[in-house]
């Protein structure tokens, strides 16, 4: 028997599915280039392959191909629409890009030193460090970048800062990175911090550290930025605490922050700022689901800062 063209939906769906994936590329890259060129280099591969398996699809279906009975078919119907799911991934991945000032918070001065790696960025003080740094995972689909302006005091106080370039912005991805950086950066004791989801993976990597194998770097504080950990690490958890949140924030919410109590440490330090929303612990610009902020941004960031400082400041104090 042969063989006939595949169906002409079947063709038609596939080359509406190759340029949308092409067209979503685009929009990411125009619309958040910056993160593109200076995130971790996972999404960038990701985005190269959506235009690969894009053109190699479009070309296939233009070919006109024959048209394959049973299984395979249904093959080529199964792999569409896989298709259409990594369209709507990719997309979905876009990050949050960095704003002013944390890209102005990014440059190096007389202050801080500022490297920048394919993993992690850091903030070094420039006259050294006083032996306790700070690792920092972002929230999610975040720019790294845009914690530079709240976690710059930090390094202005003498502490150096390391932050996580999450693979395709997802702090369970770099559950490994706290690690990495304690291998890299030669300190004598360590506060693990997050903000939103990064702040829940920061608790189970302050959690984790608590061997005899940890005692060289230990994580001694944990810094919870708008977060809370994701189950009970009450009876567990040495390091010293502070979580820092926001009375308006829409996503880790009063009562969220308030119900994190009975997961945390009975001497854990919360501190709320006032009027501050989920977005205003970054400069991202706005968030879907946040709340509506009653303060400015600068006055949040300074108080969000300055609360971050003097918790760092006692982890340093207190060895």
């Amino acid at each position: 028997m042969p063989n006939t063209p595949a169906p002409t939906w079947l063709r038609a769906t596939t080359l509406v599915v190759a340029a949308a994936a092409v067209l979503v590329v685009a929009w990411v890259c125009a619309t958040a280039w910056g993160v593109v060129v200076h995130g971790h280099p996972a999404y960038a591969v990701l985005l190269v392959l959506t235009v690969a398996g894009a053109v190699v699809a479009g070309v296939r279906a233009l070919r006109r191909p024959p048209a394959r009975p049973g299984w395979r078919r249904a093959g080529r119907v199964a792999l569409l629409v896989l298709g259409v799911g990594w369209v709507v991934v990719v997309g979905w991945l876009r990050p949050f890009v960095a704003v002013e000032p944390a890209l102005a918070a990014m440059r190096s001065d007389d202050a801080v030193t500022v490297t920048e790696g394919a993993t992690r960025y850091v903030l070094a003080p420039a006259g050294g460090d006083d032996g306790t740094a700070v690792f920092f995972q972002p929230g999610a689909r975040v720019d790294a970048r845009a914690y530079a302006a709240v976690l710059r005091p930090l390094a202005e106080a003498g502490h150096t800062v390391v932050v996580a370039k999450q693979p395709l912005g997802i702090a369970f991805l770099a559950v490994g990175a706290f690690d990495d950086a304690r291998a890299a950066v030669d300190v004598d004791r360590w506060v693990v911090g997050g903000h939103s989801l990064g702040g829940t993976v920061a608790a189970m990597e302050a959690d984790a550290s608590d061997d005899a194998a940890d005692a060289a770097a230990p994580a001694t504080g944990l810094l919870l930025l708008a977060s809370y950990p994701a189950g009970d690490m009450s009876g567990t958890l040495t390091a010293a605490v502070a979580s820092v949140s926001g009375s308006e924030d829409g996503l880790a919410t009063p009562a969220k922050i308030d119900a994190s109590r009975a997961d945390l440490p009975a001497d854990a330090a919360f501190t709320v700022v006032e009027g501050a929303v989920h977005a205003y612990f970054g400069d991202y610009g706005p968030q879907p689901g946040d709340g509506t902020p009653t303060i400015s941004h600068d006055d949040a960031r300074a108080q969000i800062s300055a609360a971050a400082v003097a918790f760092v400041d006692g982890r340093s104090s207190a060895r």
